[in-house]
């Protein structure tokens, strides 16, 4: 059977001043370090001005750092952007793309996405790409082909050795910041699914190999429900890592 990697990562999302940001980083990496390693792969993700200060402070054999964007472009006159090369210089080594509040607020393309995992790793970043269907797609029993839409003209540009070094996000649209989130049952129907889209499109061993991580309105008290699922391999958790105890309580779930 193969092992894929169990990963927690943490979307602070547009929270915490600098100061607040590294006493909740400090906060996490002790409550860590205090606790017996387990197999799971932590990740924090704060906003870009803090990541070159939380670098410094974390246990790099504990916690990774990720980024929660970075530019389509590599470099230039683009104010405001910042691109994977300035990332990977703050000692990140993952960076989050694709999330569901970029595509909906910033209008960003499966082109600029395709760059973005490009530029990516071609850095030295593992991304973590985002995918997921919003409540009316569900509804309507779309879920499945909004999902593959979105994988098709994105991910699976790459070619297989490109693809084999990303993760990939499932968060249901309708269940990110609701208090609702999708039922293990849910959750493991559309990780299967991706993962026999990846097979198709890369083959077994690839698939058995990329980590698929749930993301929506995963909290302590249902994580371990649903990690517990076959093809679900940690989570990608926004609110709930915005609180240290309830955060690393998720990282133990795994």
């Amino acid at each position: 059977m193969t092992m894929r990697n169990k990963i927690v990562a943490g979307n602070w999302k547009m929270n915490n001043s600098l100061t607040r940001g590294i006493e909740l980083a400090a906060t996490v990496n002790r409550l860590i370090r205090k606790r017996e390693a387990n197999n799971v792969k932590v990740v924090l993700a704060p906003p870009f001005i803090h990541l070159a200060e939380i670098s410094r402070l974390l246990d790099k054999d504990r916690i990774s750092l990720a980024a929660q964007n970075c530019s389509s472009e590599p470099k230039g006159a683009y104010t405001g952007e910042v691109s994977a090369k300035m990332v990977k210089s703050t000692g990140a080594d993952y960076v989050i793309i694709g999330h569901s509040e970029r595509r909906m607020y910033f209008n960003e393309s499966d082109k600029e996405l395709l760059n973005k995992l490009t530029l990516a790793l071609e850095n030295d970043l593992t991304p973590i790409f985002c995918c997921g269907e919003k409540l009316k797609e569900r509804e309507n029993g779309n879920h499945f082909r909004t999902v593959t839409d979105q994988l098709n003209t994105t991910a699976f540009m790459l070619q297989a050795d490109q693809f084999e070094r990303i993760i990939i996000a499932y968060e249901p649209v309708w269940a990110i910041g609701t208090g609702v989130n999708a039922t293990p049952q849910q959750a493991q129907e559309m990780h299967s699914y991706i993962r026999k889209l990846v097979s198709k499109q890369f083959g077994n061993e690839i698939a058995g190999r990329t980590s698929i991580l749930y993301g929506g309105s995963c909290k302590a008290s249902n994580a371990k429900e649903l990690f517990a699922n076959a093809d679900v391999d940690g989570g990608l958790i926004g609110g709930a890592s915005l609180d240290a105890d309830e955060f690393v309580e998720i990282v133990y779930s795994a």
